[in-house]
């Protein structure tokens, strides 16, 4: 098997600095061993105007039987006693996963964007050319279209028939494919190559580790999170590990939101610190309805005026938002920045909740979220109620529209002041349930928390803390907007001084204004904690 990258230049910047992007000289034909067989890389051409690579791989069948014994199957796609298969097959004509390997083991420091000879030329695009002669496809031409245009390639994909002699047979599951770009990067090229390759053949030939998420990651940065067929390649990267495929996804999840705002991967996801559990928030519109706040006795009021220990805030504020639903019929719920998950574990007692999503930023909080609510061992019918979903707030989501209501539980507080009109459109504006409850911190009632220092806000990622006037002020505003009613409710001791230490906003659509059902997905009613293997079969079938 092999393929040819080539590249044009011209005397200013010659076609042959394409020798030291890959560190191989062009004047040489070297050999490489690997544990398969042999990879050799020579220049068919080499001039300013025009230089071509090639690297062609020697696969030694036996030595690959051999080294894979006892590792599962026997021939590639084959029944365990298939042992024919495993000498006779197309390993060492059609590119597969070893071309791949034998690409990230030859072209290293080319894969990695480095050349320290001359450090300017792995970022510049240039004018590039692979070819491919056999190139397994199993979903043909249009799957090969489909993977590689996105990225910025004009595809060339010729099926090959089973036998010229004999057209009637049709064609083969084979493509002859050429890729040609002026805009791509060498090292983002062979990137692209190292990962859709073994994901057109679906057939590994080594086990698929943990480590290959990693691996996946890597070489998916920059356009995987984007890509419109991620799912399929993420299933079929990882040999349809369905736990590595979720974990896969829900890591690209977190790099295209971490992208989306320009922030770093671990800002978005520490909604739940790594090492204690305990709830940090972010700033991406996803809050944590902690049990306790920051700055406070466990969460507690200070007083409730009969000397006993008083009710925990967030234990009052669950019940004032239970109380609140249960007013407005609500039937199908939103926790919108769920969190650990204390409100959806409150809202699956009720059994009038037909229909409970959680959705947050952050995997750590929903993996916490996951185990509360002991979903891998919940039944059917109560696991049918409730679905945990990754997302942002600050973005519209199509699949949430509908809904009867919507909860953002101290979750406002932890956004900088310049998001909050992202967050209202895609709640009110795109969302549209029918009751929306948001509850805040008041912040004229910091003073009677004795443990929080004058001018503190109570949790240290809160980026404003509203007064009671103020958060009316902007509830108003809003309503007025997206057509809603809003009426107060005080959470906790309403003291007359400096009113509740929560306040809670109750915005009801407006009669005549009719929320839009949602297209039911299975991705709805399937807790996050529960296998998508049945979905990747899906998407191979339909590939």
């Amino acid at each position: 098997m092999f393929l040819t990258v080539s590249t044009t230049g011209t005397p200013e910047r010659p076609a042959t600095d394409l020798g030291h992007l890959l560190h191989k000289h062009p004047g040489k034909a070297q050999a490489f061993s690997t544990s398969f067989g042999t990879a050799h890389v020579l220049y068919p051409e080499a001039d300013d105007e025009r230089c071509t690579a090639a690297l062609l791989l020697e696969v030694d069948a036996v030595a690959l039987v051999r080294r894979s014994k006892g590792k599962g199957k026997g021939g590639r796609g084959g029944a365990p006693d298939a042992a024919l298969a495993q000498y006779v097959n197309d390993r060492p004509y059609a590119a597969s996963s070893l071309l791949a390997v034998a690409l990230s083991a030859v072209f290293s420091s080319a894969l990695r964007g480095v050349c320290r000879a001359r450090p300017e030329l792995p970022g510049q695009a240039r004018p590039l050319r692979i070819e491919i002669p056999t190139l397994p496809a199993r979903g043909g031409a249009a799957l090969v279209q489909r993977l590689f245009a996105p990225l910025g390639w004009t595809v060339t994909a010729d099926a090959v028939p089973l036998d010229t002699e004999f057209p009637q047979w049709g064609d083969s599951r084979y493509v002859r494919l050429v890729l040609e770009s002026d805009t791509l990067t060498l090292a983002g090229a062979l990137r692209h190559l190292y990962v859709l390759l073994p994901v057109l053949d679906d057939a590994k030939h080594y086990w698929v580790a943990p480590d290959e998420v990693d691996k996946l990651l890597r070489a998916g940065e920059g356009w995987l999170p984007a890509h419109p067929e991620q799912h399929l390649i993420t299933s079929r990267y990882l040999s349809r590990r369905w736990s590595l495929t979720r974990q896969a996804r829900e890591r690209l999840e977190l790099a295209r939101l971490a992208e989306s705002d320009d922030s770093a991967v671990e800002e978005i996801d520490n909604a739940v610190a790594a090492d204690t559990g305990v709830g940090t928030d972010t700033d991406t519109g996803v809050g944590t309805d902690t049990d306790t706040d920051a700055g406070t006795d466990a969460g507690t009021d200070p007083s409730d005026g009969t000397g006993e220990r008083s009710v925990p805030l967030a234990v009052r504020r669950r019940e004032a938002i239970l109380a609140e639903l249960a007013a407005a019929g609500a039937a199908r719920v939103l926790d919108l920045g769920c969190g650990q998950g204390q409100l959806v574990q409150a809202l699956l007692k009720d059994v009038r909740h037909t229909e409970i999503v959680g959705v947050d930023v952050s995997v750590r909080a929903l993996t916490i979220a996951a185990r509360r609510l002991r979903l891998d061992r919940m039944g059917e019918r109560q696991a049918a109620r409730v679905t945990l979903r990754q997302g942002s707030l600050v973005y519209t989501d199509k699949q949430l529209k509908g809904y009867d209501a919507a909860v953002l539980s101290e979750v406002v507080e932890h956004l900088d002041p310049p998001r909050l009109p992202a967050l209202e459109y895609a709640v009110f504006g795109a969302a549209r349930p029918r009751t929306v409850l948001v509850t805040t911190p008041n912040v004229e009632y910091n003073v009677r928390w004795e443990t929080l220092p004058a001018g503190h806000v109570r949790h240290g990622d809160h980026r404003f803390e509203w007064t009671r006037e103020q958060f009316r002020t902007w509830a108003g505003e809003v309503a007025a907007r997206h057509g809603y009613t809003v009426g107060f409710r005080p959470v906790g001791p309403d003291d007359p001084e400096v009113g509740p230490p929560t306040q809670m906003a109750v915005f009801t659509l407006a009669s005549g204004e009719q929320p839009r059902e949602p297209r039911r997905t299975r991705e709805q009613h399937e807790p996050y904690a529960k296998t998508d293997k049945k979905t990747d079969e899906k998407e191979a079938k339909a590939a």
